[in-house]
C-alpha cells in the first residue's frame, strides 16, 4: 500500500503526561542506556539514549468491542503494579477493566543487551470470548524532549511490518511478536488512532504517514484464542533500520532471556548494599524501593550524573516549551542522591557523583543551578547551598575512608575554588534551596558555614593550614551573624504566638532603610502580582532546622524551640498519614484551590521530605519515637509503587482531578531528594544519630562556643554596623588601600589590604576599642589604576553582640 500522509498537520499542541508515576526502571547495563516511567497501568516517558532526552509521551492499550465498545486502559481500568522482587524494578502490571469487560496482564523490562523497551502483554477476555475483543498498540513518539516536529510512519522491515518514528537525530521502532493487523501513523487529536477508533471503530489504511508534528503511532495487536500474549519490543537507534534490527534481535531472545539477566544485574547490586530494609503495611520494602529509585536515575555514559526526577510536574498541562522538567541535574539533589547512596553503603556510587560534580563546576568555583547531563547550564541561577554542598559532600566520604589523602589530593583544586566562591560571594544566596529568592536564609546560611569548616579540615589534611584558618575565621564570622540577618523578636507574631522570637524563611540582602535584613521585604514567587511582597518577619520556614541539621545550633536552643511552635502553628498539615509541612508562609507552587494544576502560579502543598527533615531533628532531640512515627507518615505519603511524590493534595478529595487528601498531588513523583533522604533516615534510626550531620560545627559552636572577634565588610555584603569590642575586616577583589577615621576624618589612617590564597585582598581595622555610638568612615584608593573610590562608606559601632 503506498504511504499516505495522514490528515490534520501538524496536530495539536503537543503535552507531556501524568508525572503521577508509578514505577521507574532501567537495565544498569551499559549497553542499554534506555530508562522507563510507568502511570495508570502503562508506559509513559522512555528515555534514550540520556536519561534526560526523553522520546515518548506514554504507550497504551486501546480495546474495541462489538456494538461500538471502546475502552482505554489508562482511564477505562483499574491498575495494580508490582515487582518481581524488592529493589527490582522489573514490573508485572495488571489492568482489569472497570466495567468488568478484560483484564490486561503485563511484564515490563529493557533488554540489558540493547537499547529496547521489552513489554509482555497477556489480553484475557473476563465478558464474552477473546474473539469480541480487538487490541491495539497506541504509541506517541516524543523524540527528543518535544512533542512537535515528529515524523511516524508504517513501514516494514526485512519484510516484517513495523511501526517506526524519527525526530532530532533519534529513531525508535515498535515491533511485535504476533503479526500487526491494521496500522495506522496520524496527527493527534486530529487523524491519529485514538481519533479513528473512538469515532469509527476501525483504523484507517489510507492514514501510513505523519509527517513533522505532534503525531501518534497505533498497531492491532494479532491475539487470537490460540495466542493471548504478545511481545512488544520497542527498540531505539540513530536510523530507522539499527532501531528495527535491534527490537528484532530481542524478540527472537525472548522476554525470559532478557528478565533473567535484567534481575541478576539489580539483586547483586542490592545485595552489597546495607541491609536497612524495612516494609511498610502493604508489605512493600520501601528500603528497597528508595535504593531502586536512586538507582534508576543514575546516567549511564556520564558516570555519577543523576537527575532529580524521571517527570515533569503536572506535565499533562505542561507542552514543549518545559524542556527539562525534573529530568535535570541540580548539584543539590545530587549531593543529596550521593548521601542516600553513601547511608545505603555504596560509597563508589558516592565517590563517583563527587568525581562528576567536580566536572561540572564552572571556571569560577561555582556550579550551575541545574544542567543538562553533559554538563550544560539550563537555568541560569546561582544557589549558594549548591556551590557549597560538594564540600560536604566531600569531608563526608573522608570521613568515612572512601576519601584517603591521596585520592584527596585529587579533588583539591575543586575544594579551593568551591571554597573560594563561597567565601567571596557568600553568606547572601542569589536564589534560596527553592529557587526563589535572594538573600539570608538560614538553609544556605548553615550550609555555607558548615561546608566552610569541612573545606578547611580537609585543607589542613594537605598542609594548608593558613588558608584553612581563614575559611573558618570567615565561617565563624557568619555564624556569629545568623540570629542578626534570620531571627525576627518582638513582632506581632511572636506575640500571637507567645513566643520571645523565630527564624525567619528568608531576609533581604542588607539595605540602608532597614535596621536589619529581617526588617525588610521579601518576595514571594509564584503567587499573583497583589500577593507578591510581604515582610520578611511574617513569612517562616522549616529551613531554619537546618541549623540544628547541619551542627551550628543545638536541638535544644530556646530559638530553635520557639521557632519550632511557630512551625507548627503555621506550617504543619495534619493529613490521614500523619503530620506533614509546608515550605514556607504563602508558598505558592502548587495545585489551585480548585484542584487545577500549577500554571504558574498556585498554593504550596504539604512535601513529605520535609517529614524526613523533622524526624532528623527530632532524633537530634533525643526523641526516637517521634522520628519513627514520622518515618512511617513519609512512607505513607508514597504513591502506587512505593514512589515519593514531592508534594501531596492537603485538599478535599477530588477524583475527577484524581486528587485525594493525603494522595500525591501533581507534582513530580518520584522525587529522588525524598528518596535519599529515606534513606538517610533509616540509616540514622540504625545509628542512633542523624548520619549526615557534620561534626565541625557541634564542636566549634555547640561545644567550644566560639565567637568570632570581627566582622567583614564587602562590596557585596556592605555591613552597616558592628558590635563594639570587634575589629571589622575589609575584603576587597583587588589590591587596595584603606582611607579611613573614626573622628569624622580629623585623623586618618591608611592600611593596605594583603592578598591571601583565595584572591581575597584583606585587612584588619583595629576599631575593637572604640565606644558604642562610635562611626567609622573609610574610602578606597586603588594603586593598580591609581584612582581613588570617590565614595564613602560607614560603619556604626553598636553596643554588645545580643548573640
Amino acid at each position: 500500500m503506498a504511504a499516505t500522509v495522514a490528515q490534520g498537520a501538524p496536530g495539536i499542541p503537543a503535552r507531556w503526561t501524568s508525572s503521577a508515576k508509578s514505577g521507574v526502571g532501567t537495565a544498569l547495563s551499559e549497553v542499554s542506556p534506555l530508562w522507563f516511567t510507568l502511570s495508570h497501568g502503562i508506559l509513559n516517558e522512555i528515555y534514550h539514549p540520556r536519561l534526560d532526552s526523553a522520546c515518548t509521551r506514554d504507550m497504551e492499550l486501546i480495546v474495541t468491542g462489538p456494538g461500538g465498545y471502546f475502552s482505554e486502559e489508562k482511564r477505562d481500568a483499574a491498575h495494580e503494579v508490582s515487582t518481581v522482587d524488592a529493589g527490582v524494578p522489573a514490573y508485572r502490571l495488571t489492568n482489569t477493566a472497570t466495567d468488568g469487560a478484560y483484564r490486561i496482564g503485563k511484564r515490563i523490562i529493557t533488554d540489558p543487551k540493547r537499547p529496547v523497551l521489552l513489554q509482555e502483554i497477556t489480553f484475557s477476555a473476563l465478558k464474552g470470548s477473546a474473539s469480541d475483543y480487538r487490541v491495539y498498540s497506541l504509541l506517541a513518539p516524543h523524540l527528543v524532549n518535544a512533542g512537535m516536529g515528529n515524523t511516524a510512519w508504517v513501514g516494514e522491515h526485512r519484510g516484517r511490518p513495523v511501526l517506526f518514528a524519527s525526530g532530532r537525530g533519534t529513531c525508535l521502532a515498535l515491533a511485535s511478536s504476533l503479526p500487526w493487523g491494521a496500522c495506522s501513523a496520524g496527527y493527534v487529536g486530529f487523524s491519529d488512532g485514538w481519533q479513528q477508533l473512538q469515532q469509527g471503530g476501525v483504523l484507517d489504511p489510507v492514514c501510513r504517514r505523519a509527517e513533522d508534528g505532534n503525531v501518534a503511532l497505533t498497531g492491532e495487536i494479532g491475539f487470537s484464542a490460540a495466542d493471548d500474549t504478545a511481545l512488544l519490543a520497542l527498540g531505539f537507534g540513530a536510523s530507522p533500520e539499527e532501531a528495527a534490527d535491534l527490537a528484532f534481535a530481542s524478540l527472537k531472545q525472548g522476554y525470559d532471556a532478557s528478565a533473567k539477566v535484567y534481575v541478576e544485574n539489580w539483586r547483586k547490586w542490592q545485595a552489597g548494599l546495607h541491609k536497612l530494609d524495612r516494609h511498610a503495611t502493604s508489605g512493600l520494602n520501601t528500603y528497597r524501593a528508595s535504593t531502586a529509585v536512586l538507582a534508576s536515575h543514575l546516567s549511564i555514559a556520564r558516570p555519577g550524573a543523576a537527575v532529580a526526577s524521571l517527570s515533569i510536574p503536572w506535565g499533562f498541562n505542561k507542552g514543549d516549551d518545559d524542556l527539562g522538567g525534573y529530568h535535570l541535574i541540580w548539584p543539590r539533589d545530587l549531593v543529596e542522591t550521593a548521601g542516600g547512596f553513601l547511608a545505603a553503603g555504596d560509597g563508589k556510587q558516592a565517590l563517583q557523583i563527587l568525581t562528576r560534580l567536580r566536572t561540572i563546576q564552572q571556571p569560577d568555583g561555582h556550579w550551575p543551578q541545574n544542567a543538562w547531563s553533559d554538563g550544560t547550564a539550563y537555568w541560569p541561577g546561582i544557589q549558594m547551598d549548591e556551590c557549597a554542598f560538594p564540600l560536604l559532600l566531600a569531608d563526608a566520604l573522608r570521613r568515612a575512608g572512601h576519601l584517603p589523602r591521596a585520592k584527596l589530593a585529587g579533588f583539591l583544586p575543586m575544594i579551593e575554588s568551591a571554597a573560594s566562591y563561597v567565601v567571596r560571594n557568600g553568606p547572601v544566596t542569589g536564589e534560596d534551596r527553592w529557587e526563589e529568592d535572594a538573600g539570608y536564609n538560614p538553609f544556605t546560611l548553615a550550609v555555607e558555614i558548615a561546608a566552610l569548616l569541612a573545606a578547611a579540615d580537609m585543607l589542613d589534611i594537605v598542609g594548608k593550614t593558613e588558608p584553612a584558618n581563614y575559611l573558618r575565621e570567615t565561617a565563624d564570622c557568619w555564624n556569629d551573624q545568623i540570629e542578626r540577618w534570620t531571627y525576627a523578636t518582638g513582632t506581632p507574631l511572636s506575640a500571637e504566638m507567645g513566643v520571645n522570637g523565630y527564624y525567619v524563611r528568608i531576609a533581604p540582602p542588607d539595605t540602608s532603610d532597614a535596621a536589619s535584613p529581617k526588617d525588610g521585604y521579601a518576595p514571594i514567587k509564584n503567587r499573583p502580582p497583589v500577593d507578591s511582597d510581604r515582610l520578611a518577619e511574617a513569612i517562616i520556614s522549616p529551613d531554619s532546622l537546618a541549623l540544628v541539621r547541619f551542627g551550628l545550633r543545638a536541638a535544644d536552643d530556646p530559638r530553635i524551640l520557639d521557632t519550632l511552635k511557630a512551625i507548627d502553628a503555621r506550617l504543619r498539615c495534619d493529613l490521614p498519614q500523619g503530620p506533614l509541612w509546608y515550605r514556607y508562609t504563602g508558598d505558592g507552587y502548587g495545585e489551585h484551590e480548585d484542584g487545577a494544576p500549577f500554571d504558574g502560579t498556585g498554593q504550596g502543598r504539604p512535601w513529605p521530605l520535609l517529614a524526613g527533615e523533622r524526624a532528623h531533628y527530632e532524633l537530634a532531640a533525643g526523641r526516637r519515637d517521634r522520628a519513627e512515627s514520622l518515618l512511617a507518615t513519609l512512607e505513607a505519603s508514597a504513591g502506587i509503587g512505593g514512589l515519593l511524590p514531592e508534594q501531596v493534595w492537603d485538599g478535599p478529595d477530588m477524583p475527577q482531578r484524581e486528587l485525594r487528601r493525603g494522595a500525591p498531588s501533581g507534582s513530580a513523583m518520584p522525587l529522588v531528594w525524598a528518596h535519599a533522604e529515606h534513606i538517610k533516615l533509616l540509616r540514622s534510626l540504625r545509628d542512633g544519630a542523624v548520619f549526615d550531620l557534620p561534626p565541625q560545627g557541634v564542636e566549634r559552636y555547640i561545644k567550644a562556643k566560639t565567637t568570632s572577634p570581627r566582622r567583614i565588610w564587602r562590596f557585596n555584603n556592605k555591613i552597616r554596623s558592628i558590635p563594639t569590642g570587634k575589629m571589622l575586616r575589609v575584603e576587597l577583589a583587588a589590591r587596595g588601600v584603606v582611607h579611613w577615621s573614626s573622628d569624622k576624618w580629623l585623623t586618618v589612617r591608611d592600611d593596605k589590604t594583603i592578598e591571601n590564597a583565595f584572591g581575597v585582598h584583606l585587612v584588619d581595622l583595629s576599631v575593637d576599642r572604640l565606644p558604642p555610638g562610635s562611626t567609622i568612615v573609610f574610602t578606597f584608593f586603588w594603586p593598580d589604576t591609581s584612582r581613588w573610590e570617590n565614595v564613602d562608606f560607614t560603619v556604626c559601632i553598636e553596643g554588645s553582640d545580643s548573640r
